[in-house]
């Protein structure tokens, strides 16, 4: 019997991870023409140093426009680990964010609980699945603030 692959080994994970590269040079290139909405909702490119490397990473990510910034979830579709660009950030909190043509600095701030009670319902009008990833979840998935700076 052969051993089980690792997470995150083989096809289908090469082909999600070209789908997202692919998703990214067409946000970039055409300038958020191409790529701004998934799901009927509103997508940003997010750029975080890495955690371990420092290396910038990247990645697309439904967003919810605040009065003083952007939402976004840190929901790993449900997973029981924070995805890594949550983890970069809490190492590193310095970020810059593409809606659009437009790109932003940004400061993070993991929302507090009165804070996500507001957004939640917001967010999960918006994408209902992230109320199936927090039901599955162990964890609280956090909710991110990302705010302009100069």
């Amino acid at each position: 019997m052969a051993p089980p692959k690792p997470k995150g080994s083989g096809f289908g994970h090469w082909l999600a991870k070209l789908g997202t590269r692919l998703h990214i040079f067409l946000y970039r290139l055409s300038g958020g023409r191409i790529g701004a909405t998934a799901f009927n909702s509103p997508v940003m490119l997010l750029a975080t140093k890495g955690a371990r490397t420092g290396k910038k990473r990247t990645v697309a990510i439904l967003y919810l426009k605040t009065d003083d910034g952007y939402a976004v979830v840190a929901s790993y579709g449900g997973a029981d680990k924070h995805p890594a660009w949550f983890v970069n950030l809490r190492t590193n909190p310095t970020a810059e964010i593409q809606t659009g043509s437009q790109t932003h600095k940004v400061a993070p701030h993991i929302a507090t609980s009165e804070e996500k009670a507001e957004l939640w319902p917001k967010l999960t009008a918006m994408y209902p699945d992230y109320q199936l990833y927090q039901d599955r979840s162990a964890r609280d998935i956090p909710v991110v603030i990302l705010r302009p700076v100069s």
